[in-house]
């Protein structure tokens, strides 16, 4: 390994932080010498560092010195682009004449991320008929120019990554991929010495320093299936999403759509009469969950418990029926894969585990979707990947209702365990770990306002009233458009893109579904009277800084949904163990989002504007404190006269 205990984390830092073109930040180099204190004392460290502190470089110098492998998991995929296209490179050759070896670096993904070489030469059944004679622009069309990519690729010595892929849709990437099941096993493939995925872990294997994601961590660490080489120390970018991407990967999905597809495959591949007794048992799953309403099945209909029941049978009767060496043929082997996966979730399903909440999702395409979740992650977490790595989870939204307490004690750590509150030794059964916050390079009180719209009534459950959407056009006004809005549903993003129209006919109104959001973000960067209302995936994944966005309007406090089967579930059980289910469940979902949508407004040091709020349980209801603490510390108003004087001067 190339890391020399000789060379001084800071000095690195400093010399990586010229090669890239910027300035060193007092709060990146605090950040640094505590990642690499951490990594050296094996104590969990959760690091809060705002938006331009540099965080990247915080993390990324102490984990090149770092004496073994260290895994750094990203929830974005712009996040990962950043680290490996722009961060990496420049710091790896900035530190190259320090260190005697140059550091090595890889990015692994799970399997399905990469072409299969094997399935676009060979094929299985489903390609049969898609190649030929193909209009511009169709399905088959798309494969055809994905497979042409992919072979190019494989000459030219390229990832054969998804993400670095022509323009293509979920459905056309299934066709040229496949998922662990599904795949042949290096063994047996004839493409093993060219295959994509085998490469990725070859070089993950020869580097010291592993780029993933969230989703496949989870999988390796907490689900046990072995999916990254050897590491004792993690650091976790964009934290905040971490228990979400965990329950997200612990969630399985069945469909009678999905089970009736396996039929069919199956049915080439066996001589008996599993496949049949599969359909059997998925007609019955069919008449169970026409039954059901859509939501938390609590309890599990008797129906629907025995249809679970026959399709857990049935489906591993199908597994065996299989002949025991599939793995020369494609087409048995993706068969028998999805038999597989269909008999672990319906197993799992049918056996109602207290740990488990299962409900129905009704789609008006497809059929309903039965769907399982982990009741709460803390607990596998705390087992799987706390006790057995040191890790360190960083963001810029880590300190909820003012302290670290919410957010260590979803991933497994205990507020009893903070080690500023006395010296801790790390045992099986205690786990230190510290906060730190290192600050952020704006000054928010000076760049920003936060107004609080007192004045106006509670949000109903109808949508927004007259007084909100006026509300919203008098700010707009003001501002002269450069408007992110921010709204609970697609339905009041809708009506307020509308009425403004309406209203200020001489601005540009784009509404999410528009356009894709790349397009729209484009858009609204290039005119700076346009506005750009929509939901979730603004509120997390905009960056626009500058004079484009001057005003963010949130429309209420986003509290999850009281019909949401995962997070009601989690509020009761929260309930019934002594605690207040809302506040450790609704409000810390409520207080990261507002944390998120709030930090899309001060992008930079030259950033001026107004976070405006326009839901008055901010201010009037007990929980408002905890909710305000979680927000950078913007000056506070309630007066609408004030901040529209105020957007007035901006745009002027």
């Amino acid at each position: 390994m190339p890391a020399d205990p000789a060379v001084n984390v800071s000095a690195v830092l400093a010399q990586a932080v010229e090669a890239l073109g910027g300035e060193e930040r007092p709060g990146q180099v605090e950040m640094a010498q505590a990642v690499a204190a951490a990594f050296k004392s094996q104590e969990h460290l959760l690091v809060q560092a705002g938006t331009g502190t540099g965080k990247s470089l915080g993390y990324l110098v102490p984990a090149l010195l770092h004496k073994e492998r260290v895994v750094v998991a990203t929830a974005t995929l712009a996040l990962q682009h950043q680290l490996v296209e722009r961060d990496l490179p420049a710091l790896v050759d900035a530190v190259k004449d320090m260190l005697p070896k140059a550091p090595s670096y890889a990015v692994l993904k799970g399997r399905s991320n990469y072409a299969c070489l094997h399935r676009i030469r060979e094929g299985v059944p489903d390609d049969q008929g898609i190649l030929v004679d193909l209009p511009e622009g169709s399905l088959g069309a798309e494969v055809v120019a994905l497979r042409e990519w992919i072979e190019e690729q494989a000459q030219e010595g390229g990832t054969g990554e998804r993400d670095a892929a022509p323009k293509h849709g979920e459905r056309v990437w299934r066709q040229v991929s496949v998922t662990h099941r599904e795949c042949l096993g290096a063994t047996k493939c004839p493409y093993t010495a060219e295959c994509f995925a085998e490469r990725a872990r070859e070089k993950a294997q020869e580097s010291q320093l592993i780029i993933t994601n969230h989703s496949l961590l989870a999988i390796d660490a907490i689900e046990g299936v072995p999916m990254i080489p050897t590491y004792d120390t993690v650091v976790i970018d964009e934290a905040h999403e971490l228990v979400a991407r965990v329950t997200q990967a612990a969630t399985d999905e069945l469909s009678v759509v999905e089970i009736e597809r396996t039929v069919r495959r199956s049915m080439r591949h066996i001589d008996g009469s599993e496949a049949d007794d599969l359909g059997d048992a998925a007609d019955a799953l069919r008449d169970a969950m026409e039954e059901c309403q859509g939501g938390r099945l609590d309890p599990v209909p008797v129906a629907l418990s025995d249809a679970l029941e026959l399709v857990r049978d049935a489906a591993r009767a199908l597994v065996s029926a299989f002949p025991k060496d599939v793995n020369d043929d494609a087409a048995a082997t993706q068969a028998k894969g999805w038999a597989q996966e269909i008999f672990a979730t319906s197993e799992r399903m049918a056996a109602q585990n207290q740990s488990d909440v299962l409900w129905v999702t009704q789609r008006e395409k497809g059929g309903d979707l039965l769907c399982v979740a982990p009741l709460e992650v803390w607990g596998v977490m705390r087992s799987k990947l706390m006790t057995e790595k040191t890790a360190v989870l960083t963001s810029a939204t880590l300190k909820l209702g003012g302290d670290f307490d919410s957010v260590a004690t979803g991933v497994g750590l205990k507020p009893t365990e903070r080690s500023d509150q006395g010296a801790l030794e790390r045992t099986e059964d205690v786990l230190p770990w510290r906060g730190i916050d290192v600050g952020s390079p704006f000054d928010y009180s000076k760049q920003g306002i936060l107004y609080l719209a007192r004045h106006l009534p509670p949000p109903g459950r109808d949508g927004l009233s007259e007084r909100y959407l006026d509300e919203v056009v008098s700010l707009v006004a003001a501002a002269g458009g450069r408007t992110l809005g921010l709204f609970s549903s697609r339905r009041a993003a809708e009506a307020a893109a509308a009425h403004v129209r309406e209203r200020l006919p001489d601005l540009t109104v784009l509404a999410q579904g528009d356009a894709q959001l790349p397009e729209l973000a484009r858009q609204f960067v290039n005119d700076p009277h346009t506005c750009l209302f929509g939901t979730l995936s603004l509120w997390q994944g905009l960056d626009v800084p500058g004079d484009t966005c001057t005003l963010v309007i949130i429309d209420r406090i986003p509290f999850p949904r009281p019909d949401d089967p995962l997070m009601s579930a989690r509020a009761k059980a929260a309930d019934r163990a002594g605690r207040n289910g809302f506040m450790s469940v609704s409000a810390t979902h409520a207080a990261l989002l507002l944390a998120q949508g709030t930090g899309r407004l001060i992008r930079t040091t030259s950033d001026r504007g107004v976070v405006a709020i326009l839901d008055p349980r901010l201010v009037t209801a007990r929980y408002g404190g905890f909710l305000r603490a979680s927000l950078p510390p913007m000056w506070t108003t309630t007066d609408p006269d004030v901040v529209k004087a105020a957007l007035a001067r901006l745009g002027a």
